[in-house]
């Protein structure tokens, strides 16, 4: 499973972000994917997931402030961001799950001015 990762970039406190993972070489819809993050000096922390169900689970940080989709049909998981504070600033990591094996993307920086 390949994971390509788009949408990370330099956004303004208050502002919003959308960020796209798609998921190839894969013959049939991913169990779990989802994003990760990690900020300088931390470790990395669960942002969201979703599984093929559409069950969704959030790091309580981003909590009313992030939402996560999913298209199974083109296997690609959407995360959109409001009402972004700079403490969101990190790499960001798509992550998936399929048959019990864990895949991470190359990681997209978010950055959030003050």
């Amino acid at each position: 499973v390949q994971l390509q990762a788009s949408g990370g970039g330099l956004v303004q406190a208050g502002g919003s972000l959308r960020l796209s993972c798609v998921a190839s070489g894969v013959a049939s819809s991913v169990t779990v994917m989802g994003w990760y993050r990690q900020a300088p000096g931390n470790q990395r922390e669960l942002v969201a997931d979703i599984t093929r169900g559409f069950v969704t689970n959030y790091g309580d940080s981003v909590k009313g402030r992030f939402t996560i989709s999913r298209d199974n049909a083109k296997n690609t998981v959407y995360l959109q961001m409001n009402s972004l504070k700079p403490e969101d600033t990190a790499v960001y990591y798509c992550h998936a799950r399929q048959w019990g094996v864990a895949y991470w993307g190359k990681g997209t920086l978010v950055t959030v001015s003050s």
